[in-house]
């Protein structure tokens, strides 16, 4: 069942009320399709809007499908683009629970003023390309002087269910905007083709506007109006038909009305209809529209039990063949989650503050926080809210989405559905549906992870069956080693599904007894991953010629005064000074070289190299008995090593075990003896790395590598390189309640925190996260966004002084 479907259920379904009409020959396939092709919907939440050559763009990513977090699919795309649609890097994150993380290092060398980025699933690039997310962030470069470009203003007229029909009242929305989508405000006249006046149209609301109109059959019409210019514009009308039907729809409030009418002239193919209401792909509603005997007929649709978000009533012919549409926007206001967010900022020089995020809720959520310096230029016009819920959902740019949701103001309702008669909406090819046809699939779902595969070609079944298995050593770029040995099938393929990496590896490679078979067949690697784009084709066009706000110009103090800084570190030598870097730890020492991918970043660390003690626990877990607060070790009182009865949980939930970051189980762990490891990293709950979202946490153990690993792996076979997840940095928070080196430089930092995963459960629902401010911010711009279980989202954005 699709995840609307159960939320139907829960709710009551609507399509009781209309029992009176017979199963249809669209309620298979739409079922079909709401169950097998659910489409998702992908939002990214950067920790701020405006970045300067050489910064991190850090995101934390969020998949929904329907009106839940999306569990389709397990791997995440983003491609960062300059303005011309080169693309800079491709990156390849895996998808835990519908979320992901990552970054961008933005070249020092860019030029562009923007930084275009399109993010996506494997699954989403089988439909429709409008719906894929994109975002435009702004890059602070010098500014270009220069006389702004003409505006120029394009008008356009959208009947309300498709179609102007002859002799019938209907709504006529017009847009208007400028060359790159902006909103522009106008005014004029329709006329005839006589030049009659038939009546004057204003936009209403952010470039938009409705008026009535009933066509005279035969007559054309013409909009007149002047632009921003001053220039007289003319703009035909749609033609209207001379027979048809139109419908109407109205209501702000738990009912949506409808009103179906036809022509006095229309086919009988149009005096018997259908109206169906789908919300995610899902039938909501459906009844049977009969305009034999009466040419308009109208009914109302309950909504207040709907999930909040865009429905769409499509009006069928006696043949089931679509013959107009209209969507609307329900909005219930129950499609988010409140927490208590307690912030005691602080913002003398490198002064600490606290946040504490209190969500006192019966379900999980998974929550991103950015704290920046509020005087930095933002852009408010689309949160995880409005874009989930609107902006993804249609096409076209709706300019200022998030205002839509800003209050529960009748107005606000009002001009919301100015944007629905003004957009387009089309992800159900109705036409196909009615012949059982379902969309063409070019990409599969990513069920699993990356996965790593490969084929052998030009040996023959026996020669493969005689070498038996291909033996692999993967080397990483630290120099780190994991062995594979896999069979070998008789048509040349052998995979690892569950073989994980991270950057780019080498893999060295021999074959089992026919070691020569290396030297006159072609192997081939695959990770399962999607393919890197070249170039992104139809960007829009930007205007680089903007106001010089405020906002942009505390961003370009920021970039100048890290140039500077950078400028003089690069020549303090020069002067006699020495720069020289803090000294790393020998437990950082160890963690850079042992660990990759997830395993990198916060967590406990334990230098069993170095640690003389370590050499008198009898295992792993007696080792860590006590050192970690929270974690519970069980079955080390006095039992031997390997026992069988080790164990770990951590918040009453089953710790994950990994040995050189393959998961193995308590037991395993519990053999590896001690002399044996030089690393233990313990990673707090939950760790993403672990199947089923770690909620216990997870422990580390990283075996001994002889020699530091200084002789070369593989010397003398061949190898292949194959690219694996993109790697994750760390963000960088200082603590200045401890010495370092690095505190002595200057500390101009526009983002003071960012963290990408904020988790809360019913147990454990209260978070303090807290950070030091840099030595100029006098105003802090706390953002946090996510997204609960039952797919409710937050957006919380507040300032401090």
């Amino acid at each position: 069942m699709s995840t609307l479907g159960r939320y139907l259920l829960a709710a009551g379904s609507l399509l009781g009320v209309m029992s009176t009409l017979s199963a249809q020959k669209l309620d298979a396939p739409l079922a079909q399709l709401s169950e097998q092709y659910q489409q998702e919907r992908a939002y990214l939440h950067f920790d701020k809007q405006v970045y300067s050559p050489g910064e991190t763009v850090w995101f934390k990513a969020y998949l929904m499908a329907g009106i839940y977090p999306s569990d389709i699919s397990k791997n995440f795309y983003v491609d960062w683009t300059d303005a011309e649609g080169n693309v800079l890097l491709h990156t390849a994150t895996p998808l835990l629970e519908g979320t992901a993380k990552g970054q961008f290092d933005i070249p020092a060398s860019f030029k562009s003023q923007i930084l275009h980025v399109r993010a996506y699933t494997q699954w989403m690039k089988n439909f429709d390309s409008a719906f894929l997310f994109t975002k435009d962030l702004r890059v602070v470069q010098k500014p270009i002087h220069g006389t702004p470009p003409k505006i120029e203003t394009t008008l356009g007229f959208f009947p309300e269910s498709g179609d102007l029909i002859a002799g019938l009242k209907s709504k006529l929305a017009f847009k208007a905007n400028d060359q790159w989508g902006k909103p522009v405000a106008v005014k004029g006249r329709i006329v005839d083709a006589q030049g009659t006046k038939i009546d004057t149209f204003v936009t209403q609301y952010d470039g938009m506007g409705f008026i009535n109109m009933e066509p005279v059959a035969g007559q054309k019409y013409a909009a007149i109006w002047k632009d921003v210019n001053g220039k007289i514009q003319t703009t035909a009308l749609p033609e209207s038909k001379e027979s048809g039907v139109t419908m109407a729809v109205s209501g702000t409030g738990p009912r949506r009305s409808f009103l179906v009418e036809r022509a006095a002239n229309t086919p009988d193919n149009l005096k018997t209809l259908y109206i169906v209401a789908t919300l995610q792909q899902q039938m909501i509603y459906r009844a049977k529209v009969d305009l034999t005997e009466t040419t308009a007929i109208g009914g109302s649709i309950p909504v207040n039990t709907l999930p909040s978000g865009i429905i769409v009533l499509s009006l069928f012919d006696a043949n089931w063949l679509p013959v107009a549409e209209r969507i609307t926007f329900i909005n219930n206001h129950n499609y988010s989650f409140t927490p208590t967010v307690d912030i005691i900022g602080d913002t003398r020089k490198r002064a600490k503050s606290f946040i504490e995020i209190d969500v006192p809720d019966t379900v999980a959520a998974n929550m991103s926080i950015a704290v920046t310096d509020a005087d930095l230029a933002k852009d408010t016009a689309n949160t995880i809210v409005s874009y989930l819920l609107l902006s993804s959902e249609i096409k076209g740019y709706v300019h200022n989405a998030a205002a839509y949701f800003s209050s529960k103001a009748d107005s606000l309702q009002q001009h919301l559905d100015l944007v629905m008669l003004t957009n387009g909406w089309r992800r159900i090819n109705w036409e196909q549906l009615a012949k059982g046809q379902m969309p063409a699939i070019k990409y599969p779902k990513d069920t699993s992870f990356l996965s790593f595969s490969g084929k052998v070609f030009g040996a023959t079944p026996s020669e493969l069956r005689e070498a038996g298995n291909i033996n692999m050593i993967f080397q990483g770029k630290d120099s780190s080693r994991t062995f594979s040995f896999l069979p070998l099938k008789t048509d040349g393929t052998f995979s690892d599904p569950n073989m994980l990496f991270f950057d780019t590896v080498r893999v060295y490679y021999q074959f089992n007894s026919k070691s020569k078979l290396g030297s006159r067949v072609a192997v081939s690697f695959m990770n399962g991953l999607a393919d890197a784009p070249y170039k992104i084709q139809g960007l829009p066009a930007y205007n680089f010629i903007t106001l010089d706000t405020s906002g942009n110009a505390r961003a370009r103090y920021f970039a100048d005064e890290q140039a500077r800084l950078k400028k003089l570190l690069e020549t303090a030598t020069l002067e006699g000074v020495t720069v020289k870097s803090r000294a790393k730890r020998p437990v950082d020492v160890l963690d850079e070289k042992y660990t990759s991918g997830m395993f990198k970043g916060d967590g406990y660390q334990f230098d069993v190299l170095n640690d003389v003690l370590a050499q008198s626990s009898f295992s792993v877990f007696q080792y860590l008995q006590g050192r970690v607060a929270g974690l519970q070790i069980s079955g080390t009182s006095g039992g031997a090593m390997g026992s069988g009865q080790e164990g770990a949980t951590w918040r009453g939930s089953a710790t994950s075990f990994f040995l050189d970051e393959m998961p193995v189980d308590a037991q395993q762990l519990a053999n590896i003896p001690m002399t044996d490891v030089a690393y233990i990293k313990v990673m707090r709950p939950p760790f993403f790395g672990s199947f089923g979202g770690g909620a216990g946490g997870a422990i580390a153990v990283y075996t001994r590598r002889g020699g530091d690993v200084k002789s070369e792996p593989g010397k003398g076979l061949d190898f292949k390189k194959i690219a694996g997840y993109t790697n994750f940095k760390e963000f960088y928070s200082p603590n200045y309640a401890v010495g370092d080196p690095r505190h002595d430089q200057p500390d101009l930092r526009t983002t003071l925190y960012w963290n990408p995963y904020v988790l809360t459960d019913p147990k454990n629902h209260r978070i303090t996260v807290e950070f030091y401010n840099n030595d100029v911010t006098k105003k802090l711009r706390v953002v946090l966004e996510g997204v609960n279980k039952d797919g409710k989202l937050l957006h919380f954005e507040q300032e401090v002084e």
